[in-house]
């Protein structure tokens, strides 16, 4: 089961990413824009999410997704860590997260981090 641990170490090795407290949490960023955040107890990760995305996520794995109420507005979801399958799927999520926060050059110069 992945930890906030590995949520710091993932999200740095991610190319141009730093992380930053932001509303007394870690926030990690890519060029200065952010894509995930460990909220409160460090049990799940806050990433990026298109909107039109979120809803099919969270009906169709809600022990795993949910949006957080502040969160509804925004194209943000959480993830329970503890629902994860292990590290990999965290690094997906994360990257996934990443590309969508990244510039169009940074996306491009790193094409094994997929395509948004």
């Amino acid at each position: 089961m992945p930890d906030a641990d590995d949520v710091r170490t993932i999200a740095l090795s991610l190319p141009d990413t730093t992380e930053k407290t932001a509303w007394s949490m870690p926030t990690f960023r890519v060029a200065g824009k952010m894509f995930a955040t460990l909220p409160e107890d460090e049990t799940s990760v806050a990433v990026r999410c298109p909107r039109e995305e979120r809803d099919e996520l969270v009906l169709a794995e809600p022990a795993k997704f949910w949006i957080a109420d502040h969160e509804a507005a925004f194209a943000w979801i959480r993830v329970r860590l503890q629902v994860l399958d292990d590290t990999e799927e965290l690094r997906a999520v994360l990257a996934d997260s990443w590309r969508q926060a990244a510039t169009p050059a940074l996306r491009e110069a790193y094409p094994e981090l997929g395509v948004v």
